[in-house]
């Protein structure tokens, strides 16, 4: 075979640099991957440890039986340097989750437990039972039953609880039953069921017809409320705070998105009713749209600690 001429060279270096033009040129033409979303990662209970030292965390306590069932909450001690030199305040935390899901367990509820009790709180966050296997009152009897528990002599002592300064904090469905909570009955705010202070985060507070919810949430408010229509629903009313207020009721601490599902005039509503008969409330409206727990940056949690120190001390 004869060697290629200098002429037969030069065709094949032009013909390699055209082919390398047309793969550059074709790289360029094609788009660049897009990166997936990144999933939400969940914050590891080590985290909340290490965010909150010294803070510890009994699980699963069983505070009341209903139907057979044994329901449970986790208490958060605060750290040796915060403990009070008697008695310390307690507040109960009521998980959202439309009534029908979520878990003391879950991450969020329990950074929220462990924040409460380094600010000096013993936090007892609730499980409750769900809907639509139980409906309503059966979720405000359990957090009733917490309440109730916490202020046992037995149950004071171990932890070092003042029964007198007890409050409550609810986010969402939650906060509904937080909000209940505090409108519930009359009289002082230290005995039986009774709450010093409230911190209701997104809660719907009118389940009624007139609530505006959305065309979802009203079925869901419903399968709660073990009601098939608004129209033969008389039990709607008294799940709704709003229309529980009386002056003996306690402080309350309403935060809200201006633009969440759970319409911002429910609680201006809630806001009005509570103010109308002298009840020293708090009210911040969150820019954008998160709902509940997902609001608590730095600000609101510095907020609502204040609010707590003033109530409960």
């Amino acid at each position: 075979m004869l060697p290629p001429t200098r002429e037969t060279l030069r065709v094949r270096v032009l013909i390699g640099m055209l082919a390398a033009g047309v793969v550059l040129l074709l790289g360029a033409c094609t788009p660049a991957p897009v990166s997936a979303p990144s999933a939400a990662v969940a914050v590891p209970a080590q985290q909340h440890e290490a965010t909150y030292p010294g803070v510890e965390r009994i699980s699963n306590l069983s505070y009341a039986a209903a139907g057979g069932q044994s329901q449970k909450l986790d208490v958060c001690l605060p750290p040796d340097a915060v403990i009070a030199p008697n008695t310390r305040p307690a507040i109960v935390v009521v998980h959202g989750g439309s009534w029908r899901g979520g878990d003391k367990a879950h991450q969020r509820m329990q950074e929220i437990c462990r924040w409460l009790a380094s600010e000096g709180y013993v936090a007892a966050s609730v499980n409750y039972r769900l809907a639509p296997a139980v409906t309503f009152p059966a979720q405000i009897v359990d957090v009733r039953a917490a309440v109730r528990w916490l202020r046992e002599p037995t149950q004071a002592a171990r932890f070092a609880i003042d029964p007198a300064r007890i409050g409550a904090l609810g986010e969402s469905a939650g906060g509904n039953l937080a909000a209940l909570l505090g409108t519930e009955g009359k009289g002082p705010l230290d005995v039986g069921t009774r709450v010093a202070a409230v911190v209701d985060l997104s809660g719907p507070v009118d389940l009624t017809s007139a609530g505006e919810a959305t065309s979802d949430f009203r079925k869901v408010q419903l399968s709660y409320l073990g009601c098939s229509s608004y129209a033969h629903c008389p039990v709607a009313r008294v799940a709704s705070p709003v229309y529980r207020v009386d002056p003996t009721d306690p402080p309350f601490f309403i935060a809200h998105s201006a633009h969440e599902f759970i319409p911002l005039a429910q609680a201006s509503e809630f806001v009005a009713a509570l103010r109308a008969q002298d009840i020293a409330t708090t009210f911040v409206v969150k820019p954008g749209s998160k709902h509940a727990a997902v609001m608590l940056d730095d600000p609101l949690r510095a907020q609502i600690a204040e609010f707590f120190r003033k109530t409960l001390g």
